[in-house]
Parts: structure tokens; C-alpha cells; sequence
């Protein structure tokens, strides 16, 4: 009984692949895969119960959307929106570049700080890289900076958007694995932190053993200029420290705190007068959308996982992988290369989705922390977001310098291989995940 469950499981992933070959929406593949489960295995395996397809159906979908976690979603993302259509970019660029004129790398390490900076805005690793790119590319092109390294920066340091909070990303794994946001948020700023500095300490090494590609320093600049110069930046800087403070202090969950951001980004739009009616409608659209995107994903995951969970096929893999003698770290090895694989044909939030009814409980055997589990599945994808064909990052990044997106991918390489050794860094010292959170909360 226990092989056949792990056959039916392969058997519902191919489906999966079936349907999304056919280029069904990934929400309704998910459903359709879903209901294969539910209707056809039971006759394929005599000895599974059958349930009724569409009570199964229906409350699966209404308790993963009926959520008041859930809620938090459309409005970090409205709250990125608002700031997108602000002159951000460019006041992050004019605000960071006095700063980092005499680090080894120069305005290099304005992809980093200022991706880091607006990741706490957006949660979108695409937004992220967009954003930053727009202004900054161009900039450090005109200046003679090294463009493969300016764009592969760009590319590397814009995936900071999944793993900085508030993170969409986040936020799914969340409300699908049953795990608290809060605990996530706050799991994700130290690996951030750690993410920012590989980024900026392998540009500073690489300007330092190429100095003929690194352009001289601007004229020094007053200290009194520098804070002038980044009077636009600091009203951001200081929302986004009020939001996730407020969340980290237990002042206000996650949804309270995005109502909290999506007031004060109206405020910085009107006060930098770039709100204007259409602003406002194009941000409400662009949230709307990019949510009914999501939720589309997550109405077909909950009916997949329900169908899967009824006919006891995670629970079957998951004796299977136990039963092999896998140690902990092996496991995680091999989820690393297989989340790398999907990574190359489906978005991140799909593969969370995908994944996790499975995954879960292999990994709850293995007795590592689901907060922790978060983080790292956060890292993959954001590995997922620099691999092509299906690189998110690549795909802005390619249309923002005009170059192949197998070129940009190897500009990227470098960063891809930091991330990787972010990963084993988290994975051999969970602490740096698992320690603030457990400090924070504690109190």
C-alpha cells in the first residue's frame, strides 16, 4: 500500500506537468491535479477512501482564503505599489551614493544597501530589481562602472526582496505551512543582514583585485550635503522602521502593521506630490491583480494538499524517504537541488505552494524547526530567481540592459554561488535564523 501511495504521488506530479505543458494557470492546474487525486486514484487503488470531490473542494479553498493572516498580503503589496510609482529609485540613489564613495566598489554598493532598503518596502524580488535598476544601472553605466558586475549586483542583491520582511513570499509559506508570520518576519532579518554583507564584502574584494574597472571617487562632499542629499530617502527609512518595529515590539501584527504601511506610503506619495488619481488607481490595480494572482495559487494548493492529505500520499512519501535512512543534512541537500530544478520552469510562490503538503511532514521527521525551514525555502527561491529559463530577475534585468538572459545569468553567476554558501551557512548554524525570534518573542 505504501509503495503505490509513493507511485499515486508520482503519478499526481506528472499530471501537474501535464497540465502546466498544456499552459493551464498554475491555480488550475493545481485544482485539476487536485481533483485527479481525490476522483481517480481511489479507483486506480482500491483499497483508498473515497470522499466527495466537491465538499472537499469547498471548504479546502474557503479555509486557506478566510484568513485574517491572509489579509496582510494585498496590503504590503499595495503599499509597494504606492511606493514604486514614487521618485524612490531616484532619491535612493542621490541619498546612498555620498555614503559609499570611499568603500572599494564605490556606487556598487548602491545595488545592495538600496535593493536592501526598498526589499522592506516592496517583498517582491522582481519589484526590488526594477526599481533599484532603473535609476542605478544607467548611472553606474554613464560613470564607467564594470557593467557585467553593476548588472549581476543587480540581479543578486535584487532577490533580497523575498528574504528582507515584509516578504510575499514570507507571508504564503506562512498561511500554507500554518507557521506564524511574525516569527518569519523576524527570522529573515539576520540572513538578510548576512546576505547584504556577502553581496557587498565580494564587490569589495572584486574592486580591489581589479582596480582599473573601478572608476575614481567623486570630490569629497560635506558631511551637512550628505544629509541634504539624502533628505528624500530618510521619510522611507523612517516607515519602513516604524512598520516592522511596530511588528517586532508586538505593537501590531502583521496585518495591523500593513494598514500602518500602506497609510504612511500614501502620505510620502502626497507629501513628495507624485499621488495623483491615477497613481493611486494604478497602485490599487497593480495590488489587486498581483493578489488574485496569488490567492488563484493558494485556493488550488489548499485543494491539492487537502486531496493528497486524504489519500495519505505525503504521509506514505514521507515513511518512504524516512525509511531510507536519509540523514537531516542529506535531506536538505536533496530539497536544495530539487527546489533549484523547479526553480528553472515555475515561480517561487508556486513552488512553496507546490511543495510544502508534501515536504512538511519529511521535514517535521527530521526534527528541524519550521521557522527555520521557512528562511531556507526563502533562500532557494530566491535562487530560483537568478536561474534561467524561468530567472524573474533575469527577465528585468535583461530588459533593463538589453543584453541575453543566458549573459546575464553568467554575470549573476557570482552571486548565485554567494547564495549557495548563505544557504549552508543557515543550515549548518540554524542559530542565525532561530535565535532573534526566540529572543524577541521571549520577552
Amino acid at each position: 500500500m505504501e509503495l503505490a501511495l509513493t507511485e499515486a504521488g508520482l503519478l499526481l506530479l506528472l499530471c501537474l506537468f501535464f497540465f502546466l505543458g498544456l499552459g493551464v494557470w498554475i491555480g488550475l492546474a493545481l485544482a485539476l491535479v487536485g481533483l485527479v487525486g481525490i476522483v481517480a486514484l481511489p479507483m486506480l487503488i482500491p483499497a483508498m477512501p473515497t470522499f466527495p470531490a466537491e465538499k472537499v473542494m469547498g471548504t479546502a479553498i474557503w479555509q486557506s482564503l478566510a484568513s485574517w493572516t491572509l489579509a496582510a498580503l494585498p496590503l504590503f503589496i499595495w503599499m509597494g505599489e504606492i511606493l514604486f510609482r514614487t521618485k524612490l529609485s531616484e532619491d535612493m540613489f542621490r541619498g546612498l551614493a555620498p555614503w559609499v564613495q570611499r568603500l572599494p566598489g564605490r556606487l556598487m554598493h548602491v545595488n545592495v544597501i538600496g535593493c536592501g532598503i526598498f526589499a522592506a518596502v516592496s517583498g517582491s524580488s522582481a519589484a526590488t530589481a526594477a526599481t533599484i535598476g532603473k535609476m542605478s544601472l544607467p548611472a553606474l553605466v554613464q560613470r564607467g562602472y564594470h557593467a557585467p558586475m553593476a548588472i549581476g549586483s543587480l540581479a543578486g542583491a535584487g532577490t533580497l526582496g523575498l528574504l528582507i520582511p515584509p516578504s510575499i513570499v514570507m507571508i504564503v509559506y506562512g498561511v500554507a505551512a500554518e507557521v506564524s508570520i511574525v516569527r518569519l518576519f523576524i527570522a529573515g532579518v539576520l540572513p538578510g543582514i548576512m546576505l547584504m554583507v556577502l553581496f557587498s564584502g565580494y564587490i569589495a574584494v572584486w574592486s580591489l583585485l581589479n582596480p582599473k574597472l573601478t572608476p575614481p571617487p567623486d570630490p569629497p562632499m560635506p558631511f551637512l550635503q550628505k544629509v541634504r542629499e539624502s533628505g528624500q530617502l530618510i521619510p522611507v527609512v523612517l516607515l519602513i522602521g516604524f512598520v516592522m518595529g511596530s511588528i517586532y515590539l508586538g505593537w501590531a501584527t502583521a496585518t495591523e502593521a500593513a494598514v500602518f504601511g500602506v497609510v504612511g506610503a500614501l502620505a510620502l506619495s502626497a507629501w513628495g506630490r507624485t499621488l495623483s488619481w491615477k497613481s493611486f488607481t494604478d497602485s490599487l490595480m497593480g495590488a489587486v491583480r498581483l493578489s488574485c494572482m496569488i490567492n488563484l495559487i493558494l485556493a488550488g494548493a489548499a485543494f491539492l494538499t487537502q486531496a493528497m492529505a486524504y489519500s495519505g500520499v505525503p504521509a506514505a512519501m514521507a515513511a518512504w524517504v524516512g525509511s531510507q535512512g536519509f540523514s537531516p543534512y542529506m535531506i536538505i541537500f536533496f530539497l536544495t537541488i530539487i527546489y533549484l530544478i523547479l526553480g528553472c520552469f515555475i515561480d517561487g510562490i508556486s513552488m512553496i505552494v507546490l511543495t510544502v503538503s508534501v515536504v512538511l511532514p519529511i521535514i517535521q521527521g527530521t526534527g528541524f524547526d519550521l521557522v527555520w525551514f521557512g528562511i531556507f525555502i526563502v533562500l532557494v527561491v530566491e535562487l530560483a530567481q537568478i536561474t534561467p529559463p524561468v530567472g524573474f530577475n533575469l527577465f528585468v534585468l535583461q530588459g533593463l540592459s538589453g543584453k541575453g538572459i543566458f549573459e546575464v545569468a553568467r554575470y549573476t553567476l557570482p552571486f548565485f554561488w554567494l547564495m549557495l554558501v548563505a544557504v549552508a551557512i543557515v543550515t549548518v548554524f540554524p542559530a542565525i535564523v532561530t535565535w532573534l525570534p526566540q529572543t524577541m518573542l521571549a520577552r
